[in-house]
């Protein structure tokens, strides 16, 4: 299980826009259309990895709290599915039904999105306020597959609680650690 950690995008960073398939949905979701009145999550992530395996239940409990807040929420996913097929659109639909998504999961064929969000790993979390200026980025919390520590999305949390009130975060962020994107050769 490869440990790659995120790239930590600059703070401050307008959130690149993008239009990707919803595979629940079947349509094609901007980031308008899944921004939320006081900020937005984005992720990236995949069906097969264990770290994001690991966390499934955690960032499906924070999009339905925290949607009803203001913010909005997308994952994505960019891994080459020619050779990981296991992450493909048709299996995306699948494991976001089976998981329970309450926000879009978006294909990222060309990998050209999370290429713009500097997504180095799977999880891999992007907070943006009101004006898309990124004020979060890294880990959901500390707790990885086998190390014992509880699964809280307590970095994230805290975050999040601070766009809400409209606060600044002055809290060390750190990277989040998962497996690498699967990029294209």
């Amino acid at each position: 299980m490869a440990r790659t950690p995120s790239n930590m995008l600059p703070l401050g960073t307008t959130a690149p826009d993008f239009s990707l398939l919803d595979t629940i949905s079947g349509a094609f979701k901007a980031l308008n259309d899944i921004k939320g009145e006081k900020g937005t999550v984005v992720m990236f992530i995949c069906n097969h990895c264990p770290f994001v395996i690991h966390v499934n239940s955690e960032i499906v409990a924070l999009a339905n709290s925290y949607s009803e807040k203001g913010i909005g929420f997308a994952a994505i996913s960019s891994n080459d599915v020619v050779n990981y097929p296991q992450d493909s659109p048709e299996k995306m639909t699948i494991h976001a039904k089976t998981q329970g998504y309450p926000f879009p999961y978006l294909y990222d064929e060309t990998q050209e999105v999370a290429k713009a969000y500097d997504a180095a790993c799977t999880p891999d979390f992007y907070l943006f306020n009101s004006e898309n200026k990124l004020v979060y980025r890294g880990q959901l919390d500390d707790s990885r597959p086998g190390n014992d520590k509880p699964l809280n999305g307590e970095d994230l949390r805290n975050a999040l609680d601070h766009v809400v009130e409209g606060k600044e975060n002055k809290a060390l962020q750190k990277p989040s650690i998962g497996c690498n994107i699967k990029w294209k050769s």
